[in-house]
């Protein structure tokens, strides 16, 4: 992993992206992602997560965030571990899953591929973790999240896209409860 990728300010602003394996678009169903609405209010409330913007894409997720504790590493690892084991119960026990036994057959071939993994891997195991470190860069982060289920033709318009932090910039909080970010965007 690249230096640029590390959380080296334990108590720094981060701009976060991980996918599913092979990208797949999981995050189709509501029931899914309202496995990671839960584990982001959880974290919030337990683990210190101080939440200032977020997205939920069909195949990926992305956040500015901070760790109250200090331990943002220890936090993603925690929340993906956490969503990923949810997230494939949910698909086992979910009847109306078309694709149940294709994203299980992939999620445990890709566990078979990596050796620190018991069964299935759900989630890519980078994070990107970039350090934001001024109103600008923090501002170009929050547009390219807000925009990228625009730039990916899912709306046409950033605040339609229900899981994203968009809303709550329009004093929207229906979905999840954000942190404020310090400055009026």
């Amino acid at each position: 992993m690249s230096r640029n990728y590390k959380f080296y300010n334990k108590n720094g602003l981060y701009f976060v992206s991980f996918a599913t394996v092979n990208w797949i678009d999981v995050f189709t169903r509501q029931m899914y992602f309202d496995v990671l609405a839960a584990s982001v209010n959880y974290c919030r409330a337990e683990k210190g997560m101080e939440l200032y913007c977020y997205c939920f894409m069909p195949s990926h997720v992305h956040f500015i965030f901070r760790s109250s504790t200090g331990q943002p590493s220890e936090l993603l690892r925690d929340f993906k571990r956490h969503t990923s084991k949810n997230v494939i119960e949910a698909i086992q026990n979910n009847p109306q899953e078309s694709r149940k036994e294709w994203l299980l057959w992939m999620f445990e071939r890709a566990g078979k591929k990596n050796a620190t993994t018991s069964k299935h891997q759900f989630w890519q195991h980078h994070n990107q973790p970039i350090e934001l470190w001024s109103e600008k860069v923090i501002k170009q982060k929050i547009q390219y999240i807000h925009n990228n289920p625009v730039e990916s033709g899912f709306v046409t318009n950033p605040i339609d896209w229900k899981y994203s932090s968009a809303k709550n910039y329009q004093e929207d909080h229906t979905i999840l409860e954000t942190d404020d970010i310090g400055f009026f965007f």
